[in-house]
């Protein structure tokens, strides 16, 4: 039986024995270990792909290690955000103050990158020592003519979420700019697509064959310019909904554009967001367009993942991620490869988020919120699975049980998203789950014995 802390028993529930709303939203349990990741880093996540802008955080050396070739987001252009700026504050810094090492960093990194807009990301320390941030922002925006945006994520005051919404606040000061550059008619905005190993690209194919133009990608791949004037176009879709539904929610009471929430993982969901698209627009062309589209691609797919499913079905898997939707997903394609989903949580869920995950998963399935290795782990091994799919945190953990892993975060080189990703994850499962390296690990083979001694004894 897994140990769960007392404060976390509420965010914890197996499916069919448990009867409770799953609690979540809240701030981590002290002592638990959380596997979130803190406001600074849940802001950078979102703004890093703008790759035409400077990144400067302003903070110790350390805070700067969560950012150089860390994430996986590609550029058709410039690579600007790919470098890492760090202010690198100091003891001295401390007590006397870091505004005037921000101002002078500022002033040389505009000048020597000529970057369309720069962001200045707020660290714990910052928090503490009261540097007026806002104040230098203002102040070199109003001498070097672009942007210059203050992102308050000061890491202790919140959670991975929070981050989200600082870097919405931040990237909503720069749409709205931009009235003159025309838009055409079927325009939409992706939300929360960062276009890790071009995922971007591969989406924006899908809407160019529908008929669909996609006038700005916030924030995969993203460009200042295309940000100033998305405000034109005529739905926003939400692919990474923990992150992006408040900025939707802001453009939605400026600008008045609906947003839809999609997930581009999978056969069903990444159809759905497809369709949703199509069905918004009421434009019969676009609507043909997308039936053969979705047609094409899936018969061209299933023939492939049914050779993968020979191997796979009847394997069971672990599913932690930081986005709900991304999980809704995950369930789905397992079972598209013959797989269960035996433990699924997220860092970042709703109630109505873990609500749906009851719906689609099967009875006796632990439902996570907020987890840390000791549960994640006890829980992988009470329930047998195979196969772990997670970020980076949950990596060692994979290995240390011995089991399959599958990266499905912001550090990965693969594209996941869309028909093509989905057998990219087949694959990448399939050889995963089936290397032989697994039963040389310790914890296999003590897992193996224990088994062997307990199946004697009842003889």
């Amino acid at each position: 039986m897994v140990e769960i802390l007392a404060a976390r028993k509420q965010q914890v529930l197996e499916k069919g024995k448990d009867v409770f709303t799953i609690e979540c939203e809240k701030p981590s349990t002290a002592g638990s270990v959380s596997q979130r990741a803190c406001v600074f880093c849940g802001s950078r996540v979102v703004l890093y792909p703008i790759a035409d802008a400077v990144h400067l955080i302003h903070g110790p050396i350390g805070c700067a290690a969560y950012t150089w070739e860390l994430r996986g987001s590609l550029s058709s252009g410039p690579e600007l955000h790919r470098l890492s700026f760090s202010t690198d504050l100091r003891e001295n810094d401390v007590i006397y103050g870091g505004e005037k090492k921000l101002y002078a960093a500022l002033k040389e990194l505009i000048g020597a990158y000529k970057p369309n807009a720069a962001f200045v990301y707020c660290t714990c320390i910052i928090g503490l020592i009261g540097d007026d941030v806002e104040a230098v922002c203002a102040k070199v925006e109003k001498e070097v003519g672009i942007p210059v945006i203050p992102v308050h994520s000061e890491g202790f005051k919140g959670t991975k979420k929070d981050g989200y919404k600082a870097a919405c606040e931040a990237v909503f000061k720069l749409t709205g700019k931009d009235d003159i550059t025309p838009v055409p008619k079927f325009s939409i905005n992706i939300l929360g697509e960062f276009n890790l190993a071009g995922e971007t690209w591969i989406i924006k194919d899908y809407y160019k064959r529908m008929g669909v133009n996609v006038a700005s990608c916030i924030t995969g791949d993203g460009r200042v310019a295309e940000i100033g004037r998305a405000h034109r176009a005529k739905l926003n879709v939400v692919q990474c909904s923990g992150s992006m539904t408040y900025l939707a929610k802001m453009m939605e009471e400026k600008y008045g554009i609906p947003y839809i929430r999609v997930s581009y993982f999978g056969i069903e969901d990444m159809s759905k967001a497809l369709y949703d698209v199509a069905e918004f627009f009421k434009d019969d062309k676009i609507l043909d367009n997308t039936r053969e589209l979705v047609k094409s691609e899936v018969n061209k797919l299933l023939p492939k993942l049914t050779e993968y499913r020979k191997d796979l079905e009847g394997k069971k898997a672990g599913v932690y991620v930081g986005g709900s939707f991304k999980a809704f997903s995950m369930v789905k394609a397992l079972r598209h490869l013959g797989m269960e989903t035996v433990v699924v949580g997220s860092q970042t869920g709703s109630p109505e988020d873990y609500d749906y995950l009851k719906e689609i998963t099967n009875e006796g399935t632990i439902i996570l919120d907020d987890t840390n290795p000791l549960e994640l782990s006890g829980f992988i091994l009470e329930k047998g699975a195979d196969l772990l799919i997670g970020g980076v945190k949950e990596r060692p953990i994979a290995y240390k049980m011995g089991i399959g892993f599958c990266d499905h975060n912001h550090e990965r080189k693969e594209a996941l998203a869309g028909y093509d990703g989905m057998l990219n994850f087949a694959r990448e499962v399939h050889t995963s789950v089936t290397s032989p390296v697994w039963k040389y690990s310790p914890a296999r083979i003590k897992a193996a014995e224990t088994a062997r001694v307990a199946k004697e004894r009842l003889v």
